[in-house]
C-alpha cells in the first residue's frame, strides 16, 4: 500500500528546514512512498556517508545545504547547495559528508 507524502498539501514548504542535522549520524525522512518511486530526505553529519552500493533504478540527488563528494563507479563528484547529479542504475556508487549536508533523493521505479 502506498504511503501519503509526510508534506502538507497545497503548501510551500522549505526543504532544508524540514529535517535537522544529529551529531554523528545521518536523519533520513521519507516524505513520498509510491509504487512509481519515493522521495527521502537527508541530513548527514560532516563524515557521515552512504557506503558503495547498487540500486535497480535511477536515482536523483539534489542538495539542498552544504557539500557532498558523490562517487559514481568510482568516480568522485563534488555536488553543492543547488546542484544536482543522477546516479545511473546498476552503476555502484557512495556518498561521503565533506560537510554538514542535506540532500533530496528522488528514485523512480518505472
Amino acid at each position: 500500500m502506498d504511503n501519503e507524502s509526510q508534506l502538507a498539501k497545497a503548501k510551500a514548504e522549505d526543504l532544508a528546514d524540514y529535517i535537522s542535522y544529529s551529531d554523528g549520524s545521518i536523519v533520513s525522512k521519507t516524505l513520498l512512498d509510491k509504487k512509481a518511486g519515493t522521495v527521502t530526505l537527508f541530513a548527514f553529519d560532516s563524515g557521515q556517508g552512504l557506503s558503495e552500493h547498487r540500486a535497480p533504478f535511477d536515482a536523483m540527488v539534489y542538495i539542498l545545504d552544504g557539500c557532498a563528494k558523490i562517487f559514481i563507479a568510482g568516480k568522485p563528484q563534488n555536488a553543492a547547495a543547488g546542484q544536482i547529479i543522477v546516479m545511473p542504475a546498476n552503476i555502484p556508487h557512495a556518498i561521503k559528508a565533506q560537510e554538514r549536508f542535506k540532500m533530496l533523493l528522488i528514485m523512480i521505479r518505472s
